[in-house]
């Protein structure tokens, strides 16, 4: 039946329509971005979120996952909307927009939300230490208020400025400074990161009558944002300026007394000591360049560790003893094998991760326009290959950033696979997930830009699929779960910045995985020690002798074709399509269309460009053929207007350009499997509006979706049966 009915619709459609896609934008529409009552978009009934309380607060189950005090059983998906506000973007919203927006978050489907760079915005243009904006901290407070009302739980970093709540300064959404490497050393340091927690965490917020550091609203902690010693230092690399801090020679010292003894044990560990070089005077120097493989690049990697660790260490104690009971994590970033091994001990792992980052918004500034699925969902890969397995895994940063033509694929690869994965929250980063309006007098709003993804409906039409992909659960969790065995120090080499290898990343895209101690190894298939002996073939071809793989599985390495174990995600690199078919949704990713793609229930016959494209129930119904009520996601690519580039291939930036956002037009053509009777489809707004007057009755054996409707171009339909 299935069959005839994609020969039905191909028979019904015009010729085979042009692989490449139109050069045509349409500008949108809408203004106001508030959903209106009913909702096509509106999932607060679909995902309600139950009031925070006793019973509702997060803590860690059994299973090594988040889950609600009062429900034990049932992890919770949290998808995370990011509140990284500046002076630039707005800056926190009064009472009566924070009352907007927290209702607007919870009708998106958020449950959790992160709350980044605070510690820049209260002290702004504040000339004396912790001399915080009062009105910027009532907006904060009130905010957290609205949020919990709306049954948002929240994530706090304890530091995220390099400048922390220092006064005199106005770079502080700047890497400017050492705070971030002083806190591991320097205890005047450490006490002003203390007293930030104490003076923000421990002080009564007015309108929730608790201090938040008391409050079960504050799920977690992240102690301090991308502080690993490392990364930091690349960050604040200069050039002309050695590679590492000075202040770390003495410690590194120290360390390796306590190590080796004496020098001449040292110099049988290191062939290029010099003879000037003696650890009794604390004369041993620091690499000269991170780049270059030694034995002695090699120790300091595992200082590093000591160091990290024991600070971490020192820093939750410290959150303790102000009285805080709830989640904390630290290192949320860098995923080399040195890092992994400083986050072994952390209730929680956190990590952000990015497809084509961009560093500047100024002209100039680059991406590589690099398809996501091209390089097997690296990004993707690379921080599953930093948990943690049996602690809950947040991604507190992710993005396919703007303005790359792929970012259409992030709306799919990430939720899907977190889901996959078992994670516990999902986070896109940016200045906010949503807006409530378009052309406010901000500078950050007045064109799109990286991580402002509120103004980009490419990546609105990514979150809204979030919800239903992850949040509500229709990607369900892999069975299959091959651990990566960790030993220790000695898994290190004279590599900083070495990694778990790709090749052994992509079993990924099969089951789940994740770092696991190796003396807690169960004899299942695993990935061991030394990685360069292991072949994931082999791996596979163990679970499926043990039965924890199918044998029909029809993932092929040598092709890049990668299915799942549960058989709802075919990851197929080759052609750039990634495809997820589940019960209650079925969505492709695709760059290239050269014949029909059978979902299940969908089949994509055709498209005139690249683009994703997903439908979803939105009603009771367990399956697509069962529902009388579907939401059909497209999107294509956006823009602004009057954008421009230095280059043909569009990865230079010359002009951001300026508002209203462009939609680049495309159409595509489905055959669906369902119910029998009258179906209509109906556009609707960006600001979810169902646009009566232009629905049209359809056959869903053959449709056509155009992103041109009447009411202006859209990344969103209702299909439903009459």
């Amino acid at each position: 039946m299935k069959r005839a009915l994609r020969w039905a619709t191909i028979a019904m459609l015009a010729v085979p329509l042009p692989v490449a896609a139109s050069d045509e934008w349409l500008p949108v529409r809408e203004t106001s971005m508030v959903l209106g009552t009913g909702s096509p978009l509106d999932f607060s009934a679909l995902l309600p979120n139950p009031p925070i309380d006793d019973e509702s607060r997060l803590i860690t189950g059994d299973q090594g996952r988040l889950i609600r005090a009062g429900e034990p059983e049932k992890p919770v998906r949290l998808l995370c909307a990011s509140l990284a506000w500046s002076p630039a973007s707005g800056g926190f919203p009064d009472h009566a927009d924070a009352d907007r927006y927290a209702a607007e978050l919870a009708k998106h489907g958020y449950n959790i939300a992160r709350l980044h760079l605070v510690d820049a915005s209260l002290m702004f243009g504040r000339e004396r230490d912790f001399d915080f904006d009062p009105e910027v901290l009532d907006r904060v407070h009130y905010l957290l208020a609205a949020l919990k009302r709306n049954g948002i739980y929240w994530i706090m970093d304890g530091l995220s400025s390099w400048r922390g709540a220092y006064g005199g300064y106005d770079d502080r959404w700047d890497p400017s400074s050492d705070l971030k490497l002083a806190l591991y050393f320097d205890d005047k340091a450490f006490d002003h990161w203390l007293e930030f927690q104490r003076r923000f965490l421990t002080a009564v917020n007015p309108y929730t009558g608790i201090a938040p550091i008391d409050d079960k609203a504050l799920a977690l902690v992240i102690l301090v944002n991308e502080n690993n010693i490392e990364f930091d230092s690349i960050v604040r690399e200069r050039e002309g300026k050695p590679h590492y801090d000075e202040r770390l020679k003495r410690p590194f010292s120290r360390w390796l007394v306590e190590r080796y003894g004496s020098t001449e044990a040292l110099a049988r560990a290191w062939p290029d000591l010099g003879a000037a070089e003696r650890l009794e005077d604390s004369s041993v120097e620091l690499p000269g360049s991170r780049y270059k493989d030694s034995p002695r690049l090699k120790d300091l990697q595992a200082f590093f560790v000591s160091v990290e660790t024991a600070t971490a260490d020192r820093m939750s104690k410290a959150l303790r003893d102000l009285g805080y009971k709830g989640e904390i994590s630290s290192f949320n970033n860098w995923p080399t094998i040195q890092t992994t091994l400083s986050r072994r001990d952390l209730p929680v792992i956190t990590m952000n991760t990015y497809q084509d980052w961009v560093g500047s918004y100024a002209p100039g500034a680059t991406i590589t326009q690099k398809s996501s699925i091209a390089d097997g969902a690296n990004y993707m890969r690379m921080i599953a290959a930093a948990r943690w397995l049996g602690r809950p895994f947040a991604v507190s940063e992710y993005d396919h950033l703007f303005w790359s033509r792929y970012r259409y694929e992030a709306g799919l690869v990430m939720p899907a696979y977190a889901a996959f994965q078992g994670w516990d929250v999902l986070c896109r980063h940016g200045h906010g997930p949503i807006i409530l309006k378009y052309n406010e007098p901000y500078a950050h709003k007045k064109a799109m830009l990286p991580y402002a993804i509120a103004l980009d409906p490419v990546a609105r039409a990514g979150e809204t699929l979030a919800a239903l992909l992850y949040r509500r659960g229709d990607v369900s969790a892999s069975k299959l779960t091959i651990p990566f065995l960790v030993r220790g120090t000695e898994d290190l080499d004279g590599d900083m910045q070495a990694r778990e290898p790709e090749r052994l990343t992509d079993l990924a895209l099969v089951g789940a995985i994740g770092m696991e101690k190796a003396e807690d190894a169960d004899g299942g298939p695993a990935v061991g020690q030394p990685r360069s002996s292991v072949d994931p073939q082999a791996v596979l071809d163990a679970a499926k002798s043990a039965g924890l793989l199918s044998n029909d599985n029809q993932t092929d390495l040598k092709t890049g074709l990668y299915e799942s174990d549960t058989g709802e995600l075919l990851f197929d690199r080759l052609r750039g399509q990634l495809r997820v078919s589940t019960p209650k949704t079925e969505a492709l990713a695709f760059s290239t269309l050269t014949q029909p793609v059978d979902l299940g229930s969908v089949t994509v016959e055709a498209s005139d460009g690249d683009g994703l494209i997903a439908v979803s129930v939105l009603d009771d119904a367990k399956t697509i053929p069962q529902s009388r009520r579907l939401l059909v996601i497209y999107a294509t690519d956006a823009r602004n207007s009057g954008m421009r580039f230095a280059d043909d291939e569009e990865k230079v930036i010359a002009d951001f350009g300026r508002l209203p956002v462009l939609i680049r037009k495309g159409t595509v053509d489905l055959s669906l499997n369902l119910s029998p009777g009258t179906w209509r489809l109906t556009p609707v707004t960006l600001n979810g509006m169902a646009s009566a007057t232009a629905a049209k009755t359809v056959s869903a054996a053959g449709l056509r979706i155009s992103n041109e409707t009447t009411s202006g171009p859209t990344t969103f339909f209702l299909l439903e049966a009459e």
